[in-house]
């Protein structure tokens, strides 16, 4: 694995998910949760509705829309990362395994996928069994793409009220549940930035 300094006081926190139309649950937790990493210390971009409504994924062609090229540069540089899905029949959406099957363009690079990178998880359903069962599969493909799922994965009910009438996360549990997320993405960042910074210095002393 490639380390690579990065500052520890501002680490690069990409989140991406909901629907290819704005403004679903999955989309308003996720801009809810990255805001919360910019209070933590973190600058965020975020990938929603139309930024993820792209072509369906063909490893076998070389070309990229823009939009396709923009998730990509943000996914490389990203220090930490955060996906958020609707559950649609029990799994993650097709536009967010689609935007996540775009990742394999990332094989070649220093750090491939999202390796070396905590990647927070969102899953939202209208009943329990099918946000957790969302929640698993998001699990095995951040493990497929060599990112460290973070402890701590949100799963929501959305047949219950998680939003107020201003649209502020209303759920005690699940805005507590997202703060620590939040928490848990940036301390890895710095974490590994720490680690990086002190490789190079060890580095540079002995070379």
């Amino acid at each position: 694995m490639i380390e690579r300094p990065v500052s520890a006081h501002r680490p690069r926190i990409v989140a991406l998910g909901g629907n290819a139309i704005a403004g679903g649950s999955a989309e308003r937790l996720l801009q809810h949760v990255l805001a919360r990493c910019e209070a933590h210390g973190a600058d965020g971009a975020r990938f929603t509705g139309e930024a993820i409504d792209l072509p369906l994924y063909a490893p076998h062609r070389s070309e990229r829309c823009s939009k396709a090229q923009a998730l990509l540069e943000a996914l490389r540089t990203a220090d930490g990362i955060i996906v958020a899905s609707p559950a649609y029949h029990g799994t993650v959406s097709g536009v967010v395994k689609n935007a996540l099957d775009y990742v394999q363009d990332l094989v070649l690079d220093a750090q491939p996928y999202f390796d070396g990178r905590a990647v927070g998880l969102i899953a939202v359903a209208g009943g329990w069994q099918a946000a957790g069962s969302t929640l698993a599969t998001l699990r095995s493909i951040t493990h497929a793409l060599r990112g460290w799922p973070t402890p701590l994965g949100v799963a929501a009910n959305s047949s219950q009220p998680l939003f107020d009438v201003n649209g502020q996360v209303a759920d005690r549990d699940i805005n507590q549940q997202l703060d620590i997320l939040a928490q848990q993405v940036v301390s890895f960042a710095r974490m590994k930035a720490s680690q990086a910074v002190a490789a190079h210095s060890h580095f540079s002393v002995v070379s």
